[in-house]
């Protein structure tokens, strides 16, 4: 699958945090404008630039070369009376992921009256990603022949989607989706992966370290949700079902 803040060339990518991404890419979270800004809500061609490639570094963190990301920067609110600022910061607000409809933060560091506001932004990210070949019906299971791959705005996509289409053979759909439409982590039906009072894999992991061990499930584990797990010394943990009669804590 993939996810609006990560795209790695596998069957499955997550949406982990984006300023945990920008900074294992190295990439800056601010970006400064040299350049005196009289009053703002007009940007100025340099400051436009800067917001535009603070989006495009922001959506491509962790994504292959092969996306193509289009960033369409907005307007500021016309009705702004900000005091004149001789330097003039974006930045990433904390929370908010480059994709889709968004906006990058505006500072003043250099004025006599320090202001702060946002700018519209959106972001398009263009992928090759698993759609319906034909109008599918809620409940069928999914064959070779029902699916294709095509190039589509990801961003635009609710959920997670799939690039590799052996990985949607004999799943099942949860609702309707029509010819050309992406196929979604919300267009399938969840897995069971293991019963309540299984045994099960976990895998514990931390800051520098993982374990291994096993445990008796106390419900059923769905897949991606999260289900209790019984140590054999009577400890009890809460973690995510992953596959097959796995279960995944994270510390």
């Amino acid at each position: 699958m993939i996810s609006r803040a990560c795209i790695p060339a596998t069957e499955s990518l997550r949406r982990p945090a984006l300023a945990v991404l920008l900074v294992l890419a190295g990439l800056p979270l601010v970006a400064r404008s040299q350049a005196p800004v009289a009053a703002l809500p007009g940007l100025s061609a340099e400051l436009r630039v800067q917001v535009q490639d603070m989006a495009q570094r922001g959506a491509r963190a962790g994504m292959p070369a092969q996306a193509r990301v289009d960033v369409q920067v907005g307007q500021l609110d016309p009705r702004l009376k900000l005091a004149p600022c001789g330097q003039v910061q974006p930045y990433l607000p904390t929370g908010l992921q480059m994709w889709g409809r968004t906006r990058i933060g505006l500072r003043c560091v250099d004025g006599r009256a320090r202001w702060n506001v946002t700018v519209p932004v959106q972001v398009r990210v263009f992928a090759r990603a698993v759609v319906a070949a034909e109008p599918l019906a809620s409940g069928v299971n999914l064959t070779q022949a029902q699916l294709a791959t095509a190039e589509i705005d990801i961003a635009a996509v609710p959920g997670a989607v799939f690039t590799d289409v052996a990985g949607l053979l004999g799943r099942t759909l949860s609702h309707p989706v029509a010819a050309g439409e992406a196929l979604s982590s919300s267009s399938l039906k969840m897995r069971q992966w293991f019963a309540a009072g299984e045994t099960v894999q976990v895998r514990v992991s931390g800051p520098g370290y993982a374990v291994a061990g096993e445990g008796q499930a106390m419900a059923a584990g769905l897949e991606g949700q999260n289900v209790k797990v019984r140590f054999d010394n009577g400890r009890v943990v809460t973690g995510r079902v992953v596959g097959e009669r796995r279960v995944e804590v994270l510390l």
